[in-house]
């Protein structure tokens, strides 16, 4: 039995979230209808709604979701009405990379999360006045009061964690620290820089303080962010817009070493670029900015040769079964303290959340339903 909802729709590139009334299908074989309590913002839903990528608009966006479970289709055995859950990203489960559990590599991932804007099978899983809709945007489209969500992507969780404080880890939460503790993996004395402390940079200077590593290096242009970061763990910051060359900042703190590992998370190849020429011999930078598609930056071979390595990331690179749960009881905990990057907004003022997160005044808008 279809579902009559309220959703935040974008009706065509750079136009704004407008709330209307949208037609949810019944729950397909694997799939869970969610009532949404809670739903984090992320620059990529940013993106996607200035017509950026190629998903099919008018549409419903969110990926960050978090809410209780109402019913389920056939087969769905992991979750069960009244469950809570937090809500990822969707993978097929059955290709080389998910069997290895690397879901977040999918061999159909794109299709299934950010571009295709349907289920697997071209069917549609929102629509209005009997117009399909884009949705199935990272298997939930959570931006709206009810979401239909793939199994693959819904993690359940502790019920006595509060959703709104846990929303974030279904995408931007869980790359910064997967960057850290699933490619860095820092040993004891490591040095750790991270650049930008946004949502996803200050999650990667949590999870570093959280590992052996000693120097926890937070880079970024605004005064309280860099704040922020001291507080949640970073020994050491260096403001951009302060010093004329950040690589050079970076090794002075080193003692001319370098860093260990550099998560990079600006999505700017001139920041980039002078993350890797900050690297110690055999450190590793982790690509997590994205910039436009097609962008290119230039390295200077020489200098790779110290055995330097740069990774692209996608998501953290985890198995959102096994990591989320752990995340969350880090929340629980006080240990992972994502309060400090959360504002709230009513799911009507999304608007407002829009352009605070846009104008830098809201590090982690999460909106309320």
């Amino acid at each position: 039995m279809s579902t009559t909802t309220r959703a935040a729709v974008v009706e065509s590139g750079g136009a704004p979230f407008t709330l209307s009334e949208v037609v949810l299908d019944q729950p397909g074989p694997g799939e869970a209808l969610v009532r949404m309590v809670a739903a984090g913002l992320c620059h990529t839903d940013l993106t996607v709604a200035t017509g950026a990528l190629p998903f099919p608009l008018p549409g419903v966006l969110g990926h960050e979701g978090a809410g209780v479970v109402e019913a389920v289709g056939p087969g769905v055995t992991s979750v069960a009405p009244g469950d809570h859950v937090v809500l990822s990203f969707t993978s097929c489960g059955g290709c080389q990379n998910c069997r290895d559990g690397h879901p977040a590599y999918c061999a159909t991932w794109l299709p299934l999360n950010l571009l295709g804007g349907r289920r697997a099978d071209g069917t549609s899983t929102i629509s209005r006045d009997g117009e399909d809709l884009g949705g199935h945007f990272f298997g939930q489209s959570s931006f709206a009061e009810r979401a239909l969500v793939d199994e693959r992507g819904l993690v359940k969780v502790d019920p006595d964690v509060p959703l709104d404080s846990i929303a974030p880890l279904g995408c931007g939460v869980q790359t910064g620290v997967g960057a850290v503790w699933n490619v860095l993996e820092p040993r004891a004395g490591s040095t750790v820089v991270v650049l930008g402390a946004g949502a996803v940079g200050l999650s990667a200077v949590m999870a570093a303080a959280l590992t052996p590593a000693t120097t926890v290096i937070a880079v970024d242009k605004v005064g309280e962010r860099l704040d922020l970061a001291k507080e949640l763990g970073a020994t050491h910051t260096v403001n951009a817009s302060e010093v004329e060359d950040i690589a050079e900042a970076i090794m002075e703190i080193t003692g001319g070493r370098g860093a260990d590992g550099v998560v990079e998370t600006t999505g700017s190849v001139f920041v980039l670029r002078k993350g890797v020429d900050a690297l110690a011999a055999r450190g590793t930078l982790v690509i997590v900015g994205a910039p436009p598609f097609g962008t290119e930056v230039s390295l200077d071979v020489n200098g790779m040769l110290g055995g330097k390595r740069v990774v692209g990331l996608t998501l953290g690179d985890n198995e959102i079964q096994t990591a989320i749960p752990v995340l969350v009881q880090l929340v629980k905990e006080g240990k992972l303290p994502l309060d400090r990057l959360i504002s709230r907004y009513k799911f009507e003022d999304i608007g407002q959340a829009v352009a605070d997160m846009s104008g830098g005044r809201s590090i982690k808008p999460v909106l309320t339903f």
